[in-house]
């Protein structure tokens, strides 16, 4: 392997992956020798990853909301995934303590950035999740929530804000 950092990790990034996730050291070696076989520079662009998504979702259109969750794993918002963000992201997504879970589902919904949620961001994460779903099987939703609209409506009840009010976002660990 040497000590190119293309083809090995750091130590720092192996020990800090390591205590921030599920991982062990010789899962996260294979991960990101596999990350670099698919990934050559170290980054995943934002077409690669909307790419991926679509695989997963053939008879839909996942595009808009693999752009949010793209954008939400972007954390130092470069435009690209770099391993550590893409391990973060696969832990977050496959066994991540609820509280992490929490405060990504806030980041995923607040689309500005601003540190609340409102009720129009709600609707444009909905709309979004709707593009992934067929048409056909749209038809077999409940009534309550068979369009975006419905959907987001009742999610903004659930939290009981009236429509001009907003979900704080950040200081969760606080509440």
């Amino acid at each position: 392997m040497g000590n190119s950092k293309s083809s090995a990790l750091s130590k720092e990034l192996l020990e800090d992956l390591k205590s921030n996730t599920k991982y062990s050291e010789a899962e996260l070696c294979t991960w990101y020798q596999s990350f670099l076989k698919e990934c050559p520079s170290g980054k995943i662009s934002k077409e690669q990853f909307e790419g991926i998504y679509a695989s997963f979702f053939p008879n839909a259109d996942p595009t808009e909301y693999a752009r949010h969750v793209f954008r939400s794993f972007d954390t130092n918002a470069d435009g690209t995934l770099d391993f550590k963000e893409y391990i973060v992201a696969l832990h977050l997504t496959s066994g991540g303590k609820t509280l992490q879970k929490l405060e990504w589902a806030f980041a995923l919904y607040d689309v500005d950035g601003n540190g609340t949620i409102s009720n129009n961001e709600i609707l444009e994460i909905v709309r979004s999740i709707f593009n992934m779903i067929p048409v056909d099987d749209q038809k077999n939703l409940p009534e309550d929530e068979n369009t975006p609209e419905k959907r987001a409506e009742k999610i903004w009840q659930f939290f009981g804000k009236k429509e001009n009010e907003n979900i704080k976002v950040k200081g969760l660990k606080d509440n």
